[in-house]
């Protein structure tokens, strides 16, 4: 089976746009792909955070990502900082072939840091640490929003470089990853503000449904959701982005394509629509809710699953590491 590396940082609960987004996609990969996922915690640490509650935020992304179905028997899931030594190394020897002006030009570092002096050296070079992490499993695929499609483009550009001048044409070093996506709500978008993605930095908390809010709080913000002033259920993200995004919504919970349900809600107006669509997606999120619960009342079971994942992930790892100091020129220890 292709191989699939997906990682995410440990930012506390999980919301909407993050389960179907990317981790509805995670636990379906599953069935058809070598799955390496990873909480990468040393991302999170680019910007001002949390010291105290960096551990527990890890362990907590964790718990969530198990909750919503990655299943450790099925696939590879660590911390990131547990085989740190190695994802280090391997982004210093990246850097050796990544470009100051790829760098540059990123979105990220052209936002939060481009002539800012306080900015971090690790927010400029956090994406070569993300191509170490994508590189060091060869990884087939890496499976991105629609607005994240740079990033693998610049872990091809880096593997590419390496491989051109440190590797024999045909015995390359690192594996080119492909960018995939899920074709239904690639991006959730916020239930009050539909012309932005969800996120729980946005202005409003209504607009943000968390994977474990309860039940009766989840329906009450769809029911809530920003639509518009017609009564027509149809999907255009330019004219109609609220009911475009709860249709979305509803086609992943319900596995109905987008036109089906159009012919069923088109003339039936918001209400009705809403009200399914809230308790379609409140039915999908109810299996997660009762797994974090009995995996939180077990954290010693989550640790342990991690400390395994790390053992499996250093054995793929730390080979790829060595030869690529082997094609550099490295002495060998």
């Amino acid at each position: 089976m292709p191989r699939v590396f997906s990682g995410i940082q440990p930012t506390g609960d999980l919301h909407l746009g993050n389960y179907l987004g990317a981790l509805i996609n995670w636990v379906r990969m599953q069935d058809t792909h070598d799955c390496v996922f990873c909480v990468v915690d040393m991302h999170a640490v680019t910007l001002d955070y949390d010291r105290d509650g960096l551990a527990g935020r890890t362990v907590e992304m964790a718990t969530n990502l198990l909750a919503v179905g990655v299943d450790p028997a099925r696939s590879i899931l660590f911390a990131q900082s547990h085989v740190g030594d190695v994802h280090g190394e391997a982004t210093w020897l990246l850097n050796c072939s990544t470009r100051f002006g790829e760098l540059n030009k990123q979105p990220q570092w052209k936002e939060k840091g481009l002539g800012k002096d306080s900015a971090s050296m690790g927010l400029f070079d956090y994406p070569v640490l993300q191509a170490a992490d994508i590189l060091l499993y060869h990884a087939d695929e890496v499976p991105v929003g629609e607005d994240q499609r740079h990033h693998v483009e610049l872990t091809r550009n880096i593997a590419h470089r390496f491989n051109s001048r440190f590797a024999a044409p045909d015995a390359p070093i690192f594996t080119l990853p492909t960018a995939i996506h899920p074709k239904e709500a690639a991006r959730v978008m916020d239930l009050q503000n539909p012309t932005a993605k969800m996120s729980k930095s946005a202005d409003s908390p209504k607009g943000t449904v968390l994977v474990l809010d309860d039940p009766a709080k989840v329906a009450k913000k769809i029911r809530a959701a920003v639509t518009d002033s017609e009564t027509e259920v149809r999907h255009d993200r330019h004219s109609k982005p609220g009911v475009a995004n709860l249709l979305e919504m509803m086609s992943v919970a319900t596995g109905r394509t987008i036109d089906d349900l159009v012919g069923d809600y088109a003339t039936t107006g918001y209400g009705r629509f809403k009200g399914d669509v809230a308790e379609a997606v409140v039915e999908m999120l109810r299996p997660a809710r009762e797994r974090h619960a009995a995996l939180s009342a077990d954290p010693g079971e989550v640790a342990r699953i991690l400390r395994e994942g790390a053992t499996r992930a250093r054995a793929i790892c730390e080979p790829t590491r060595d030869l690529a100091k082997a094609a550099m020129g490295f002495l060998t220890a």
